[in-house]
């Protein structure tokens, strides 16, 4: 939008900011001309109980007011104790405030990305990149790299940036948007210190007043005891120390017991809290606790070992071990309670209240077998799920792992919708997920800890998040070496070392696969076990060609294709021809690799391979136009692009529509060129990077 639009604008909210309601200046900005109707929106909805943080909410109004141009952009810092509503509060800013940032509302949850109290910045600002709209296959490897994009993505855009649960200014650093016009709310239980060189406004929450408390329990409970009984109602509210997160549990409290007097109920609470010494915090959670029925009881005990953010039914089936219906029931109890908050078809729940359950698990199972139990279903079901959807995805392929059997006892597989459902599933659930490998490498299940990795592999391939990844298959390593699984321990050397040198740790990697190439000396000569010793060489001439040694690789790719031909794997074949072609291609032996290309081409069609048809197809149209023969090039360049628009691949359509770029120029067809390289430009502007700047591979 111009800039006199916003003077405009600004002019007219002017009132209303000096009576610091954002709530309702965002309606002067709900007709702006420049709002983006596709611009991604974030936020859940809104929750009706909220009150007060006026005071708050006048300082951020006139900060955002006052924002200076050309000071990059505004960070507002909401610091407080846990529970004190800082997400509530922030939520309700980005959405007051959204009209005027018309490119979008992006959130990232740091504690989803935490392992050991450390999160991958990386992971964060691919989560920003693809929620403005980039595909996966886009993202660049390096946190670098994937920052430099978020610049060039957020470049005079005005966009609202939401950043939970951050512990260290560090953490954010990265994920500021490079426009000034925009506004960061960063949430955090202590002050950022490390926030340096940005504009910021720290604004402290305190617990609420004793009013403002009275005035929230009432919204979250329609109860006539409280206006009744207004001393009682002030005393509950009190002994919440001002906590949303615990006025929420009081008030579900309160609402069980309609029959009782609200005095009773305290009395109650404040008997506990002198006979236990604990405070009404823990005792209003103590109490709705002690009123659950003993299977909501339980579950509430055993989500403190939950591994993902987000709690949904068929994993709560296979922690209880039960059915659907009677996990639902359950999750409903809780939710009921105050105890879980609900989140579309799922669940969450609060850090503060984990902790408590995590402290009534301790209580009623203190040698930790009920909980331990409770994991490894929880696992063994997981990995299940995992293997179906990545068989799903990837069909047929070198795993070592079975898939488990059914639980027996009523708990159901989840559905899934195809191959882009599985691949839906795998990325949605990717958390727990990882967490579950660790969690089954804690528990010294070592079998399922390396056979959860097997289908993270196909995860990774298409959403490379570098950190889970490489933290997951040196687990894997680790748990195939204690259950002596030759097989296992080849093949999870072999996956950890891409993310390795895809990270440029190219010596870690290197160390695997010599570790691989030696463990498989020992492996039988069954067709699957061959097959491995083959993928460990393929591996170690990938790495090679990876680092420049292009001799070295085509040994290694002759080898592999070798064994592949000796055991009768026509894909295995196939695939080691390409590598070969490539690899002739990129040390200028034009002819060689026209050869190469042309015969797994030809396998290709065979096989009736559409992705390797495409690729073969692009590699031998552009060794051959190296080698001087454009009108055969073109032929096959054309219908690589038909394979990639049909699958819809972006980055191989950019790669096709430049060597097509390549071959016009070649016959002297500058503005079909430039047209072909428009149209590439525009693809990786709307999918990659914000430049237009194409990737290669």
């Amino acid at each position: 939008m111009a800039e006199e639009t916003w003077n405009r604008l600004d002019g007219r909210a002017e009132a209303v900011v000096q009576a610091g309601r954002i709530g309702e200046l965002h309606q002067h900005w709900h007709g702006a001309e420049a709002r983006v109707q596709s611009a991604p929106f974030q936020l859940p909805p809104e929750s009706a109980w909220f009150e007060n943080r006026h005071r708050e909410q006048d300082i951020i109004s006139r900060a955002v007011q006052g924002h200076p141009v050309r000071c990059g952009p505004l960070v507002v810092a909401l610091t407080g104790i846990g529970g004190i509503g800082k997400t509530a509060l922030g939520y309700r800013v980005a959405r007051g405030l959204a009209d005027r940032y018309p490119d979008g509302v992006l959130c990232v949850d740091l504690d989803d990305l935490r392992r050991d109290g450390v999160v991958e910045v990386a992971d964060a600002v691919g989560e920003l990149l693809t929620g403005m709209g980039m595909s996966p296959e886009w993202l660049e490897k390096s946190l670098s790299g994937r920052t430099k994009q978020l610049w060039s993505r957020t470049r005079d855009k005005q966009m609202i940036v939401v950043v939970d649960n951050a512990r260290f200014g560090t953490e954010v650093m990265s994920l500021l948007p490079a426009s000034d016009r925009s506004l960061v709310i960063v949430t955090s239980q202590g002050a950022l210190y490390d926030l340096e060189g940005t504009a910021t406004v720290e604004v402290l929450l305190g617990p609420l007043a004793l009013d403002d408390a009275v005035r929230l329990l009432g919204r979250l409970v329609d109860d006539p005891r409280l206006v009744a009984e207004p001393n009682a109602a002030r005393d509950l509210a009190q002994g919440c120390g001002g906590l949303p997160a615990a006025l929420q549990v009081a008030g579900q409290w309160v609402r069980k017991y309609r029959r009782r007097s609200l005095s009773r109920l305290v009395a109650e609470l404040t008997a506990e809290l002198h006979g236990k010494g604990i405070p009404m915090v823990e005792a209003v959670w103590d109490a709705a606790y002690a009123a659950l029925d003993p299977e909501a009881g339980r579950l509430y005990r055993l989500l403190s070992q939950f591994p993902g953010p987000r709690i949904e039914e068929p994993a709560v089936a296979a922690m209880l071990g039960c059915d659907l219906a009677a996990a639902g029931d359950a999750l409903e109890e809780l939710e009921r309670a105050g105890l879980l908050e609900g989140q579309g078809k799922g669940w969450r729940m609060h850090g503060l209240l984990r902790g408590h359950a995590e402290r009534r698990a301790r209580g009623k199972d203190p040698d930790g077998a009920e909980r331990a139990g409770a994991r490894r279903a929880l696992i063994i079901w997981t990995r299940r799920q995992a293997a179906r959807a990545d068989l799903l995805a990837a069909g047929s392929r070198m795993t070592f792992a079975e898939i488990p059997e059914p639980a027996g006892t009523g708990v159901a597989d989840i559905e899934l919708d195809g191959k882009q459902g599985a691949l839906r599933w795998l990325e949605a659930q990717r958390h727990a997920l990882y967490r579950c490998v660790r969690l089954a490498f804690e528990d010294g299940l070592y079998e399922d800890a390396w056979a959860l990795c097997e289908p993270l592999w196909t995860h990774f391939l298409d959403h490379p998040h570098y950190a889970d990844i490489t933290d997951a298959f040196r687990t894997g390593v680790d748990a195939a070496d204690r259950t002596e699984n030759l097989p296992a321990m080849v093949r999870m050397r072999c996956q950890l070392a891409r993310p390795l040198w895809e990270q440029g740790q190219y010596e870690e990697a290197a160390e695997c696969l010599r570790h691989a190439l030696a463990t498989s000396a020992s492996l039988g000569e069954s067709v699957a076990e061959r097959k491995l010793k083959a993928s460990v060489t393929e591996f170690q001439g990938l790495l090679k060609a990876e680092t420049g040694d292009l001799a070295g690789a085509a040994v290694d790719f002759e080898a592999s294709k070798a064994i592949h031909t000796e055991i009768g794997n026509a894909y295995g074949v196939l695939l080691q021809t390409y590598l070969l072609g490539r690899t002739a291609l990129r040390g200028g032996q034009h002819q060689e690799a026209v050869e190469l290309l042309r015969e797994a081409h030809q396998a290709a069609k065979g096989q009736e391979r559409e992705r390797m048809m495409a690729r073969t197809g692009l590699e031998l149209g552009r060794a051959l136009r190296l080698t001087g023969c454009p009108e055969e090039a073109h032929l096959l360049v054309m219908a690589a692009l038909e394979g990639a628009r049909r699958r819809g691949s972006q980055t191989d359509e950019v790669r096709i529509l430049e060597e097509l770029a390549e071959l016009a120029d070649m016959s002297g067809e500058a503005d079909t060129a430039e047209t072909h390289r428009t149209a590439a430009r525009r693809i990786a502007a709307e999918y990659g990077a914000a430049t237009g700047d194409a990737q290669s591979s």
